[in-house]
């Protein structure tokens, strides 16, 4: 009697993965590194690896409809005579006119105001539809200097020097010609329909005395009265942080890889900068040790979703978060109404790869005339304070679990990881365990 052996199933490299391979056959076709926007979409330890300890005989819990919890929050009151004082601690961060559609822009105003909080320019200049539909609007000052005047900067509630971001800290964004129309072209002096890409540092300053003097310069610009944001990507936090302070910020935005882009190298998005759990805690740290925590005010960003990740960056130490990608899909971005066009385009809905090419179908992230006509502002405006005010009420509804009557009441110790790697990077022991790894315990 013969035997033959079975046939086996073949197996693939987890390292040689099927889209590794693509990338592969990609680069050898075009020679060029591949260009797309969106934030990192590899794996990463996140606030969905923690959860909270909610009240029961050791903690009192608070009623939801009897007992308060407040939200607001107050932004810049260190130097600034002009504080800016939000109903909730989630703002919208910045995107850029160009990027976006002037359709999206004044729907992102018209959302935060309705919820009672802030939107940002973004690199690009100040639009006015969103001037006209935000009472209150943070002002980016950016390497590339796009649209910036002192007109502008005198009517921004807050103004925010951007060192870096999260999907590409150290690096530049690009914006390409097919999205620079004239209108673009004539706030950013370009060329109408050329590529550009942003500068990746500021031109007149390379360290923190130069940013301190940059920092002066503002404030008599501005007479004192206008908040001064210093946004940095997440690499270094605690040290940028600490430099950020001492060189006279009011706010300090600390922006986790997790955090989106328009447009950059996709090698930038997915191997540079840290997770955005990660930095949470050095940033705290460095703010604590100055003796500055609460008096300087940090704002996280990078990956924030819902009221849970809200209530988890205010219990680490942040006094506010701010959403970008997350915001853009409430006003109806990656919708999967528009699958078939999304297909088209050689993606799908979700993938939030094809921002930078300006052929949105959901008429967002496009200058296309015709796709930006499909977004209603109004309607979009509204479907993004339902989110904001949702998001809100998660964090409320966490906090009063915790037995807190104010979000920001909530602290490390309300928290427990699920696994060793996100209690190693948000400081809070491993559940079940008194064990935060790298700090002793059981």
């Amino acid at each position: 009697m013969s035997y033959t052996n079975p046939p086996t199933t073949p197996r693939k490299s987890a390292t040689f993965d099927d889209y590794t391979l693509s990338e592969i056959r990609r680069a050898a076709t075009t020679g060029i590194y591949d260009i797309r926007g969106g934030g990192a979409k590899r794996k990463l330890p996140h606030f969905d690896d923690l959860l909270f300890l909610g009240a029961s005989i050791s903690r009192y819990p608070l009623e939801g409809y009897r007992e308060r919890c407040g939200t607001d929050v107050v932004l810049g009151a260190r130097f600034a005579k002009k504080p800016i004082e939000l109903k909730i601690p989630i703002t919208i961060a910045g995107m850029s006119f160009g990027s976006l559609s002037a359709n999206a822009k004044e729907a992102l105003g018209r959302g935060a105001t309705a919820a009672g909080t802030s939107t940002t320019t973004g690199d690009g200049g100040m639009s006015t539809e969103e001037r006209g539909q935000s009472k209150t609007l943070v002002y980016q000052y950016l390497p590339s200097r796009y649209g910036m005047n002192p007109e502008d900067l005198l009517k921004a509630d807050a103004i925010e020097i951007v060192i870096g971001q999260g999907a590409k800290p150290g690096g530049g964004g690009m914006l390409l010609g097919q999205k620079i129309t004239d209108r673009v072209a004539a706030m950013r002096t370009l060329p109408k329909g050329i590529d550009q890409r942003s500068a990746s540092r500021h031109p007149d300053w390379t360290g923190p005395d130069d940013l301190e003097i940059k920092i002066l310069e503002l404030r008599e610009i501005t007479d004192w009265q206008t908040p001064i944001y210093v946004k940095v990507g997440g690499a270094r936090p605690y040290y940028d942080v600490a430099l950020a302070v001492k060189s006279g910020a009011d706010v300090v935005v600390v922006d986790g890889m997790q955090g989106g882009t328009a447009a950059t190298q996709e090698v930038f998005i997915e191997n540079v900068g840290m997770p955005t759990l990660a930095c949470i805690r050095p940033a705290v740290q460095a703010l604590q040790e100055l003796g500055m925590h609460r008096k300087v005010q940090l704002i996280v960003s990078g990956g924030i979703r819902n009221g849970a990740d809200v209530a988890k960056a205010l219990a680490l130490g942040a006094d506010a978060v701010s959403i970008g990608s997350a915001a853009l899909v409430a006003l109806g971005d990656n919708d999967p109404i528009y699958e078939d066009e999304y297909r088209a385009l050689g993606t799908t809905a979700g993938a939030y790869d094809d921002w930078h090419e300006g052929r949105d179908p959901a008429g967002i992230t496009t200058q296309d005339p015709d796709l930006m006509s499909r977004l209603d502002p109004v309607l979009a405006g509204r479907r993004l304070a339902n989110y904001l005010k949702v998001m809100a009420l998660e964090a409320q509804t966490i906090a009063r679990a915790c037995g807190k009557n104010h979000v920001h009441n909530l602290e490390p110790e309300d928290l427990c990881a699920l696994t060793i790697e996100a209690a190693a990077m948000a400081r809070v022991p491993l559940a079940g365990t008194n064990w935060i790894p790298g700090q002793g315990g059981f």
